[in-house]
């Protein structure tokens, strides 16, 4: 008994010894100390579903040490300065959770030397100054994470040359046509290489992040836990990692969750009707099935819709046998699957994995979580995030972002589950519009092949297509239909191409949201290189754009210049 005790000591020991050397435990601290003299702390959230994660994990630990603090979404670049400029007066220290990291936020925002950011963004590339700026700037960056930067020597040194150089230019330093200084000159090299090496790429999860320091600190909570799941789940659905990266995160994962439910085994309330435990599971990839009809699952799935092919006479033929090969009587698989027959439910799974490894599905089961609140309700993390993000873009009713940023927090709550319903029944509806979107670009032949990419535009008109102005809406989009193109076409070539997908944005103004993603595959790095070609087509073009979206590949263009961005991009990308 003893040696096993002193096994699990040193196992604790080496994990937390691993996570003390955060760089990130700097933050916490801090802030921490803060409050104690009253001072409060602006957080500032970026919309997206990972982001909302951290937030709320953040929340958590802020009210266990009764820190005050304000939060503000924030959009965009746009919102991120007017945010700043209306509280640097009352605020001091500023959180910026997924915004902040790649650009110069000093050089950005024009903060007294006082202001302290700190940042805890998974865009990258980080840019140099926040790198290597330790007063002001504290980047949330695991001790693992490789940004590709430089050492601080070769950037920022004062070498003899440099000041011999710079001392024979000092009379001409008004001539335009002077050489910069091999100071600035590094300076941009520098930049340019992080961008060349770590061209778009997500590295972790900030909710992931925020959860372990919890942890590391003795003050995390289930529901601290199944925040982090959500965040690891919503890269993984928004294509943002890849998959070894998230099977990789679900195992840490998994450990946490085995230790939660074993703290709490011998707990009087562990079978309370209000109880919360989480399993991890080898579930479905078919998205909300215990919430809709397993037909509707099926059909509005991305991976069972492109294995079938479904938006063909064939693909349609093809579900029919595979529900006969299951044996499941139609009336069963039509109707919502909690009033199916128990008999039928209890080996659902086993039935539709056997029936799909003979339709060449043979990785229809993914690992993911699953909570139970009470003996009633019970939710796949990507039921979560498909109706978190719902809530997020909302576009049915004429409602604020501020007011759907608030409802999709809520909905992540235990305690607001009929919002989570009411987000899982809009996620329905947006999933059909992508489906049926998806049908009709690949039936209509709407993708075409631009040389180094592929382009498809939503041309105004378009069913749903004000939905599809939002950007995760219009990520999902992308890939499903990149997913769909790649499975339907027998052009190899087209097959290793990314995509760029422009859909109409205000009709008033004449302006379309443009985005690219990388090409199709499960086990590359997701590496995006479309922030860094955008904005060289644009500079080259005169193009009229706005790069405003934290995410350096959506960018806003003017309807107009469509046509030489898209020769730009060509010849930039050939």
């Amino acid at each position: 008994m003893l040696d096993v005790i002193k096994y699990l000591f040193v196992i604790c020991y080496k994990l937390l010894h691993c996570w003390l050397k955060f760089i990130v435990q700097t933050l916490y601290l801090q802030l921490n100390t803060y409050s104690y003299f009253s001072k409060r702390v602006a957080l500032f959230v970026s919309p997206d579903i990972d982001a909302l994660c951290a937030c709320k994990v953040l929340q958590a630990l802020f009210h266990c040490d009764q820190v005050q603090y304000t939060l503000v979404p924030v959009a965009g670049w746009q919102d991120l300065g007017t945010a700043f400029m209306e509280h640097k007066e009352q605020y001091q220290y500023f959180v910026l959770i997924n915004c902040g990291a790649n650009v110069d936020l000093l050089e950005t925002l024009q903060p007294e030397e006082d202001s302290v950011f700190f940042i805890c963004d998974t865009h990258r590339p980080a840019d140099v100054v926040n790198v290597y700026n330790d007063t002001q700037i504290k980047l949330l960056i695991k001790q693992d994470d490789d940004l590709g930067v430089p050492s601080y020597d070769d950037i920022f040194r004062d070498d003899e040359e440099d000041e011999e150089g710079d001392g024979d230019d000092s009379g001409n330093e008004s001539d335009g046509s002077a050489e910069p200084s091999g100071k600035r000159r590094r300076y941009d090299e520098a930049r340019f290489h992080i961008h060349i090496q770590s061209l778009y790429l997500f590295y972790f999860q900030a909710a992931l992040v925020m959860f372990e320091l919890a942890w590391v600190m003795s003050k995390d909570t289930k529901d601290m836990l199944w925040w982090s799941v959500i965040g690891v789940t919503d890269q993984w659905i928004h294509d943002k990692i890849p998959h070894m990266k998230y099977v990789t995160d679900i195992a840490t994962l998994q450990r946490h969750v085995s230790r939660h439910n074993h703290r709490n085994e011998d707990e009087e309330n562990s079978l309370s009707i209000d109880c919360m435990r989480i399993t991890f599971e080898y579930d479905l990839r078919l998205v909300l099935y215990q919430h809709w009809s397993l037909y509707e699952s099926i059909c509005n799935s991305c991976y069972t819709s492109c294995s079938f092919k479904l938006w063909s006479i064939n693909g349609q033929k093809k579900l029919q046998e595979f529900l006969a090969d299951m044996g499941l009587p139609l009336k069963q698989v039509r109707q919502k699957f909690n009033s199916m027959d128990m008999t039928i439910k209890e080996n659902l799974r086993e039935v539709i994995e056997e029936s799909a490894n003979k339709f060449s599905m043979k990785d229809i089961r993914v690992q993911t979580f699953a909570v139970h609140f009470g003996f009633k309700n019970r939710f796949l993390a990507s039921d979560v995030v498909h109706a978190a993000a719902a809530l997020l873009e909302n576009v049915e009713k004429d409602e604020t972002p501020t007011d759907n940023f608030i409802k999709a927090l809520d909905c992540l709550s235990r305690s607001n589950l009929e919002r989570l319903h009411l987000g899982i029944d809009l996620a329905k509806k947006k999933l059909k519009a992508i489906q049926q979107t998806v049908a009709s670009c690949i039936c209509t032949n709407l993708i075409l092949s631009q040389g180094p990419f592929l382009y498809c535009h939503l041309l105004e008109g378009t069913p749903d297509v004000k939905l599809f102005s939002k950007p995760l809406a219009l990520t999902l989009l992308c890939k499903y239909l990149l997913k769909t193109f790649v499975c339907s076409t027998r052009n190899k070539r087209c097959k290793i191409l990314p995509l760029i997908m422009a859909a109409p944005l205000d009709v008033e103004k004449g302006t379309v949201i443009v985005l690219g993603i990388p090409p199709e595959s499960e086990t590359s790095d997701k590496k995006n290189f479309f922030g860094r070609a955008f904005e060289k087509a644009a500079e080259s073009t005169s193009s009229r754009t706005l790069h405003d979206h934290f995410d350096t590949s959506v960018i806003e263009l003017k309807m107009e210049d469509r046509g030489k961005f898209l020769d730009a991009l060509i010849t930039l990308l050939s």
